[in-house]
């Protein structure tokens, strides 16, 4: 019978682990460069300027 190769799973598991962090970090960028756009399409409107 053949003898499992435990390291190379662990290597697998491990990239696979990476990989995943780094997708995650590129979502997070992502939706951090969208929140600074979404608050410049609409300003508060300040408490002395009149009503349109």
């Amino acid at each position: 019978m053949a003898k499992t190769n435990y390291t190379f799973e662990k290597r697998q598991k491990e990239l696979a682990k990476q990989k995943k962090q780094a997708e995650k970090l590129l979502k997070k960028a992502a939706n951090k460069d969208e929140q600074p756009v979404n608050d410049l399409a609409a300003p508060p409107a300040d408490e002395n300027s009149p009503p349109e």
